[in-house]
């Protein structure tokens, strides 16, 4: 097989590599040779030639856009398209020269001008594309580049005349920094292209990156023409290094001269992120690289189908220009033979090999990216010199000729407008940078069931709207300098160390970290076990599910149960002397206020709500205020009875009103206090938030408390004048003197309020609502006791004492 040819024998300044007349010439640079020799050199060895690259279907790409659009009846009609294509050997001195080529007047058909060419496609590296656009420029011709995204270039002052079809880095370096802060990856190592490309793109990256809190561990930079020496440091300094992510901003010329490296040191177990430039190259996808590179991630630019574009590249053949050296050497290394070789040993090529039957990335047209970039390029400027053209008075190009709009204007072709659709539905613009639109597709490398790399794409990304999408089927590793702060915890820095460095300390009850940093929980949140997200606080109140409260509960009812058990009692032997002279009609409603005094305890448990608030005490000071009244109704009757100078036939005739009207008139006295209350100041609901920080307490609020004591207060009025009777006529003759038991049951009443009021005020949270029920349900179950037991006990179990002669009888000596 031939060996490679070189730049410096095909890129002349003076020769192209391919070329074709045509009333417009389009220019086109392309790094079909490059050289990736790193050794080191004495002063007497000579570097390496320039090694053949695989941008020379670029190049047919190119010639096939021009050759549609030459059979195009809309797109320049009745005007041929040639072209003028230099290689730029991925170097600034060949590019350089090549530029100089491609701006060295001739003759041409339009006018006459100091440039050969309308406009230049290319370069493919970013500090080419520079080195050509300073000479270019100053000839005023567009540049339209297909694979230069450096962001630089997108400064109109330095570059007015430059054009990409190809995204900025702009886009792709901030794209890279939120995709390493979407896996959590904060403690990162970088490696660049040491040029243009790199430098700028690695810069905007990494000050995206600390916006994102994401550190940089080491930043190197290698360059393929630079020394072996250097890719050797730059691959120890990655292994010594404790990120295990490795973001990769390189062009393909590093990207092999490091993996060479890389695979020499056997270094592996590195999440790789890499640029457009090589995330997506096939050639690296093969199986000396897979073991490094599998898992990959990055950006890149969108594939499309280029409808004829296959067929046209089988058709490549070294017939097709016998005198091109580029063609002969293309031929030459896909089939692995020799034209004219007498070797031994070496096949003889014959020039009617198939394009078909080899299998290389020439003929792959499932990846066309690069491509259609050159595509849309080559269709921007055609577009461009379309808008040059008068053709005819109608535009109908198959019936009138073309010609310029103003003979006298210098050809110069604007792209700043240019706007259109491609077949594929691709539309193609500029902004005022000269920049397209960013879009990107995110790319991940994956083996399939076969054991080979593929690039799952899995969405398409814009440099507006949402993008993130969950990668599946990969591991993803732990890169960071200090792992996360468990719960409860926040990061504090480390003196000297990279703020993605830092210890952690706990955070204060209270507070969550998130986002490694304590935040304080609203006023109702407290934080969790974990301190790592705010919970609404226990809400703490006197409820029904829990022990206190079910407890209550059943003496509330067991009080009521027996409440109604006496009363069924007495109404069973309402007829005989005993519960006739206990005043049934006083007795059955004094039943009743105990029912409901058993009753209201219940409005105390459960959830406080309005109307539940307005209940509890009002309701309990009505009962009681009902209770006591009728209790002290049955004292004055009995002191009455017994103090009274009247017969005793005559005595229950004005008693039974006095009684009835007693209780009425006590009872809505504090039936008036408590509408005053509802009506000026109700009890309401409360959320108490200061009592305890990790809770809140939910009671009721009094209102006024003013009007609560006041309840209070005529409660205690009504038992103590209660009881001041019923001591005055505790030693009356009665064989059943319910004057006793009315006092010892106003002793248990007082005893019990007056032990409730510090116990009420001291007591935290629902205790509070516990106290006062065990007030009522003490003093209820006091009054019950007293003053029924002892008729229930002879009413059930003495019968015999239930007559009015035992019960009137009085001591024999007094009688005598």
């Amino acid at each position: 097989m031939a060996t490679m040819g070189s730049c410096e024998m095909y890129g002349s300044p003076e020769v192209s590599l391919l070329s074709k007349e045509g009333d417009f010439i389009i220019g086109g640079a392309f790094s079909i040779y490059s050289q990736t020799s790193v050794s080191s050199l004495s002063a007497f060895e000579t570097p390496e030639p320039f090694k053949c690259s695989r941008e020379f279907r670029f190049v047919q790409t190119m010639m096939f856009a021009i050759e549609e659009i030459n059979n195009s009846s809309e797109l320049l009609p009745d005007v041929s398209v040639g072209y003028r294509i230099f290689d730029s050997c991925g170097s600034t001195l060949p590019s350089t020269r090549a530029a100089m080529g491609l701006m060295n007047g001739e003759e041409n058909t339009w006018s006459k001008n100091c440039s050969s060419v309308h406009a230049v496609i290319g370069a493919s590296e970013s500090s080419s594309t520079i080195a050509m656009q300073q000479i270019s420029g100053v000839f005023q011709i567009p540049m339209i580049s297909h694979f230069a995204t450096c962001a630089c270039l997108s400064n109109r002052k330095e570059y007015p005349f430059f054009f990409r079809t190809i995204p900025s880095d702009y886009y792709q370096s901030r794209a890279l920094a939120k995709l390493v802060k979407h896996f959590g990856w904060t403690w990162v190592g970088a490696v660049r292209s040491d040029n243009d490309y790199g430098n700028n793109g690695m810069a905007t990256f990494i000050e995206a990156a600390n916006q994102e809190g994401i550190c940089v561990e080491y930043s190197e930079a290698i360059s393929r023409t630079g020394s072996r020496e250097n890719v050797e440091r730059v691959v120890r300094v990655i292994r010594r290094g404790t990120a295990s992510v490795l973001v990769a901003f390189l062009a393909q010329g590093e990207m092999d001269v490091l993996l060479d490296e890389v695979l020499t040191q056997n270094l592996t177990g590195l999440q790789w992120v890499g640029s457009e430039s090589w995330i997506t190259a096939n050639y690296l996808a093969k199986k000396r690289y897979a073991g490094i590179l599998t898992g990959s991630l990055g950006f890149a630019i969108r594939k499309a189908k280029i409808s004829g574009l296959l067929d046209f590249l089988l058709k490549v053949n070294p017939g097709q220009d016998p005198q091109s050296n580029l063609l002969r050497e293309f031929w030459e290394t896909t089939f692995g033979c020799s034209f004219g070789s007498s070797t031994p040993g070496t096949k003889s090529c014959s020039g009617f090999e198939r394009l078909q039957d080899a299998n290389n990335a020439f003929t792959d047209v499932s990846e066309l990216r690069i491509s259609n970039c050159v595509y849309k390029a080559v269709y921007a400027v055609a577009h461009a010199l379309h808008s040059l053209l008068k053709c005819g008075p109608s535009g109908d190009s198959v019936s009138h000729s073309c010609i310029l709009k103003d003979n006298s204007e210098q050809r110069q072709v604007k792209l700043q407008k240019v706007n259109f659709t491609l077949q594929s539905g691709e539309q193609v613009y500029f902004d005022d940078n000269g920049d397209p639109a960013a879009t990107y597709e995110l790319v991940n490398w994956q083996r399939n069931h076969a054991g080979d790399v593929v690039f799952m794409t899995n969405i398409t990304v814009r440099n507006s709207g949402v993008w993130w999408l969950q990668i599946e089927a990969m591991i993803k590793p732990l890169s960071v300098c200090s792992e996360n702060c468990l719960p409860g915890f926040r990061q504090a820095i480390m003196k000297g160390k990279p703020i993605c460095c830092f210890s952690c300390v706990p955070c204060a009850g209270g507070e969550i970290s998130n986002t490694n940093k304590c935040s304080q929980c609203p006023s109702e949140y407290w934080s969790n076990v974990n301190h790592s997200k705010c919970v609404p606080k226990v809400i703490e109140f006197l409820s029904y599910g829990e022990t206190m409260g079910a407890l209550l509960t059943a003496f509330s009812l067991c009080g009521a149960s027996l409440t109604l058990v006496v009363l069924c009692v007495f109404f069973r032997f309402r007829h005989t002397p005993l519960v006739k002279a206990s005043n049934s009609e006083l007795s059955f409603l004094l039943l009743f206020s105990l029912t409901l005094c058993f009753l209201c305890s219940l409005a105390f448990i459960g959830q406080p709500t309005a109307w539940s608030c307005m209940l509890r005490h009002t309701a309990c000071g009505v009962a009681f205020a009902l209770c006591i009244s009728c209790i002290l109704a049955k004292t004055i009757t009995v002191v009455m009875a017994f103090k009274a100078k009247r017969p005793a036939n005559m005595f229950p005739q004005c008693s039974a009103p006095l009684q009835r009207t007693s209780v009425i008139g006590c009872t809505l006295i504090q039936v008036f206090i408590c509408v005053i209350w509802l009506a000026f100041a109700p009890p309401f609901p409360h959320k108490n938030i200061v009592y305890a920080n990790e809770k809140i307490i939910l009671q009721c609020f009094l209102g006024s408390p003013l009007a609560f004591w006041v309840v209070m207060a005529y409660i205690g009025f009504l038992a103590l004048l209660c009881f001041i009777l019923a001591f005055l006529g505790r030693k009356l003759p009665d064989n059943f003197n319910e004057a006793k038991f009315i006092t010892f049951s106003m002793l248990i009443f007082s005893a019990v309020w007056l032990t409730f009021i510090p116990a009420y005020v001291s007591s935290p949270g629902k205790f509070t609502v516990a106290v006062e029920i065990f007030a009522i349900l003490a003093s209820s179950f006091g009054l019950l006791f007293c003053i029924f037991a002892p008729k229930c006990y002879i009413l059930l179990l003495k019968p015999e004492r239930n007559t009015k002669k035992h019960l009137m009888g009085r001591n024999q000596s007094r009688t005598q």
